[in-house]
């Protein structure tokens, strides 16, 4: 049956009204069946969880009702089997009803609806118990289709404004009732409070209700046996409706292949730029290779760089090759090149396009919705990007498929050439002044780079330890995502608000609650900033492309580079000249980043053609290649919410020796995570850590979320990875190079300090309590001062000695320290005033690391050289829980044979002699072991 379509006219001749109805009412059956006979054999069971069982948590969830017994598993699936008829008979009513010619929407939604039924069967009939895996992917591809499902059918409603009215409120308290879901698994799985899994089950429940109640609305729309809408001025086809505007043709092909390509070339530009700064260091000059736009100041190679976009853009692809440069220099300018040639063929692109109103909006798309694919990318690669040049085939690089698609897609995207007119003057092309358009592009492109290259920076800047009172980095880094993508539709259908000036304000607002507030108030403030930031693009970079493109681009990079560089010198400010005047002043940087963009604003509201004007919002001008930019987005969006279910932490991680109570200690200069080859080293360091079965490690310098770093967090691979609870440390906002604790055992309560420091750089320290086999411990990571600044480091080891000695409880002391052993302020850690001891005084060859403890029994000592992996060898030491401390320092000072020494209580034979990879024990190329 197919619809037909006369004079406005659509014949459906079948009653739906008992397919909703059906479907309704065998769908609540399969459930409450379950719930029933659940409850009714074996309700203590069904409620227990993990952590908690009857009476903390007495109300099953919804798939310990129906997965994970007999017989009421039989219930739900032989109901849910009996479903599936109605249903699908209802989503081909639904499509019969609202199909309309030559548009794509219900054809897609109808799809949507097809797929959310074949992946209930999957989790249905594949549980938890069954594969876990395999259940998950089901589960969360049925959600996640369930996305569009929704807001196709709301954007799809006949004109029945009952229908709509259910269609809305059921959609906004389905999608409403996810934040306390999602709060209350948070507070379950990562908190572990008692009764939160049963308030949790409670809005699982209402979320099946709410999913079913919203098809059952149809019955509203299939009212008779023959159902006829009648529209004699053609409404009915939605030619009136915003969203049929861009929607509302017949799905290409080959335009959606061309959608997907410009994507790529923007995902590219933004990898390679992201990438650049991994490898600058020592050639901080090759930050400057992004002002080749300046060269389009010469007509002739304007000229000759707009007719051959191809040309420039395939050149540009260099950059995926860097790969295959072993030496990391030459890699660095092979980048630099490719970066050069990327910024002079993307000002070009822009520009060439400035008054093709449809083709400048589909390359910024492109370019906008590329940076939010970097941000997915680096979501599901644990902040990396497997295709840039510090990654290969060892470490997780996919740089070959990278270039593969690369080569296609400027391939694809270029095959249309620019409308060039006459060779694009810059004399006839001036609207208002260039200079502070460009002023405007420098503060854009350094605000998307610096805070929306990856979804966990922001997240990082409000972060303050344990206990957990604000996002973390997984599940909450596919908000940052959604709210960039918000962004961008915001300014692609509704560019006049996205130039506003009060938009702006909202976009300082958030500046500032990013900046001045921690928490989840201060994450608002980043969400916030995150849509200001992608919507105002969209009316920036369309002022920039039709003034001077040597100016607004070239100047604009010029100044988007001093940025640069401003926000490493607030840290770095020991190692530039004047560095103490910009000291710890990232609010200074926040604030230059909104003036320049004020500028940009101001640019773009006065010089705005009155073309523009009239085409402000997007439905009034519809542009059919829109919707392909669109679905992109909508699939990175889903992605990500895909990603961060299966990112979500377990949180039920099992240290290395439970059986014997001992846990394993080390301490770690990481050096940025590159290796001294320039490569990326999360899975090198990964292997070691497991392989010597550290429990418990403080990671030095680790603070990667600036651009000069890649804006990454090695932590959250090694965490998920290892099985470790995380704690970053000082954030990016708090001026240190940072450091981190990785634990199997849970963190109680950590508190992080930032130590005296009025000369040099700022030393930071973690203070954290630990969960260990029952008996809270106090671990302190720390990394001092520099060697060149001994007043620093004295105050230094005053505030640490004072604040490890204020702890009543066991500690360990996890450090940096540059000084000798036995003297100097080595004398002030060790101390009376601290408690602390050495994990052995006898080691004489020390001058950074350093492993104290109190209250502890030390068993054994060790250190492991680094190999290749950075400048600095691992240090780990051995504790029992459970036993008195040594009561005498002869007693401390006593060793004893390895063979001697319980098997789960010695170190790893395999690091020994010549070791394994370059790591090897050294030194005194043995553990010591203690009586």
């Amino acid at each position: 049956m197919a619809p037909k379509f006369k004079d406005g006219e659509v014949v459906l001749a079948f009653s739906g009204t008992w397919v909703s109805w059906a479907h309704t009412i065998v769908a609540y059956t399969a459930f409450i069946s379950a719930l029933i006979v659940g409850v009714s054999l074996h309700y203590h069971k069904i409620v227990q969880n993990e952590y908690y069982g009857y009476p903390q948590e007495w109300f099953p969830s919804v798939s310990a009702t129906i997965g994970d017994r007999y017989p009421e598993r039989s219930f739900f699936m032989v109901f849910i089997a009996i479903t599936s008829g109605p249903r699908f008979t209802l989503v081909a009513l639904w499509y019969l009803l609202t199909a309309r010619p030559n548009s794509s929407l219900p054809k897609f939604v109808a799809f949507m609806g097809i797929f959310r039924t074949f992946t209930c069967g999957g989790w249905t009939y594949v549980t938890s118990t069954d594969d876990h895996a395999w259940h998950d992917i089901f589960m969360i591809s049925y959600l996640v289709a369930t996305i569009p499902w929704t807001f196709g059918c709301v954007a799809l409603s006949p004109n029945n404004p009952r229908a709509v009215k259910y269609r809305k409120y059921i959609a906004g308290a389905f999608f409403g009732t996810l934040v306390p879901l999602i709060y209350y698994f948070i507070q379950h799985k990562v908190h572990r409070v008692p009764g939160a899994y049963t308030t949790y089950s409670f809005f699982e429940w209402a979320l099946i209700l709410f999913d079913v109640a919203f098809d059952a609305v149809t019955a509203l729309d299939f009212g008779t046996f023959e159902l006829v809408v009648r529209d004699i001025k053609g409404i009915s086809k939605g030619k009136d409706k915003p969203i049929n505007q861009v929607f509302g043709h017949a799905f290409s092909w080959s335009e959606a292949i061309d959608a997907v390509a410009d994507v790529y070339n923007g995902f590219v530009f933004w990898s390679m730029l992201t990438s650049l700064g991994l490898l600058v260091w020592c050639y901080e000059v090759m930050v400057m290779v992004t002002i080749s736009p300046f060269l389009l100041a010469i007509r002739p190679i304007r000229s000759l760089v707009v007719k051959n976009l191809r040309a420039f853009h395939f050149v540009a692809l260099t950059g995926l090759l860097a790969y295959l440069v072993n030496d990391p220099v030459y890699r660095l300018f092979t980048v630099g090149f490719a970066i050069w040639i990327s910024c002079l063929a993307w000002a070009a692109t822009f520009y060439s396009e400035g008054f093709q109103a449809a083709r400048l909006e589909s390359k910024m798309s492109a370019w906008l919705i590329g940076l939010v694919a970097s941000s997915v990318v680096k979501f599901a690669n644990y902040t990396n990007n497997p295709i840039w040049p510090t990654s290969h085939a060892a470490n997780g690089g996919w740089n070959g498929i990278g270039l593969i698609l690369g080569v296609l897609a400027v391939l694809r995207s270029t095959r249309k050439a620019p409308i060039t007119g006459n060779d694009l003057a810059v004399n006839g092309r001036k609207e208002g002044s260039s200079v502070l358009a460009a002023l405007g592009i420098a503060g854009l492109v350094f605000g998307l780079h610096s805070l929306l290259s990856d979804s966990s920076t922001m997240i990082l800047w409000v972060w303050e330890g344990y206990p957990i009172r604000g996002p973390i980095s997984v599940p909450h880094g596919a908000l940052t995502i959604a709210t960039m993508g918000a962004g961008v539709t915001i300014g692609l259908f509704r560019e006049d608000l996205a130039r506003s000036w009060t938009f702006y304000g909202v976009g300082c607002t958030g500046a500032a609650m990013l900046t001045l507030f921690s928490h989840w108030t201060g994450y608002y403030g980043a969400l916030l900033l995150a849509t200001y930031l992608m919507a105002a693009s969209v009316p920036l970079i369309g002022s920039a492309a039709r003034k001077n493109p040597a100016i607004t681009f070239g100047l604009g990079f010029l100044v988007y580079n001093f940025m640069v560089l401003f926000h490493v010198w607030v840290v770095a400010y020991a190692f530039v000249p004047g560095g103490p005047f910009v000291r710890e002043h990232t609010d200074w940087v926040m604030t230059t980043t909104m003036l320049l963009i004020g500028c940009g604003v101001f640019s773009a509201v006065s010089s705005s053609p009155a073309s523009q004007k009239k085409q402000s919002n997007a439905y009034r001008s519809p542009r059919k290649q829109r919707s392909y930019y669109l679905y992109s987005l909508g699939f990175l969006q889903l992605l990500s919410v895909s990603i961060a279910f299966l990112r979500f932490p377990t949180n039920d991680y099992v240290p290395y020796h439970k059986d014997d109570k001992i846990f394993t200690a080390g301490i770690w200069t990481i050096h940025f995570s590159l290796d001294n080859d320039m490569w990326s080293s999360e899975y090198r360091m990964r292997d070691v850590i497991k392989e010597l079965e550290i429990d418990v490690i403080g990671l030095l310098e680790s603070d990667l979320q600036r651009i000069i770093m890649g804006n990454r967090d090695t932590t959250q691979f090694l965490a998920e990875d290892l099985g470790m609870y995380v704690d970053y440390g000082p954030g990016p906002n708090k001026h240190t190079w940072g450091c981190a604790l990785l634990s199997k055992f849970p963190i109680v309560n950590s508190t992080h300090h930032l130590l005296p420091s009025p000369v040099g750089e700022l030393a930071p320290a973690i203070e954290a309590t630990l969960d260990v086999y029952g008996e809270m411990i106090d671990v302190f990571v720390f990394h001092s001062g520099q060697e060149e600044d001994p007043e620093d480091r004295r105050l230094q080891s005053e505030y640490l000695s004072k604040l490890m000695g204020a702890s009543p409880r066991p500690s360990i002391l996890l450090s940096y320290l540059v000084t000798k052993p036995l003297e100097g302020n080595y004398n002030t850690y060790v101390s009376e005033t601290s408690g602390m001891h050495d994990i052995d005084p006898s080691d004489w060859d020390r001058w950074c690391e350093y492993i104290l403890y109190k209250g502890l029994k030390r068993t054994a000592y060790a250190r492991v050289s680094r190999s290749t992996i950075t400048d600095t060898e691992i240090q780990v030491g051995k504790f029992l829980v459970g036993t008195p401390a040594e009561a005498s320092a002869e007693a401390r000072d006593a060793r004893t044979e390895e063979s001697q020494v319980p098997a789960g209580m010695r170190f790893p034979a395999m690091f020994r002699g010549e070791g394994v990879r370059g790591h090897r024990y050294h030194v005194f190329d043995e553990p010591r072991y203690f009586a």
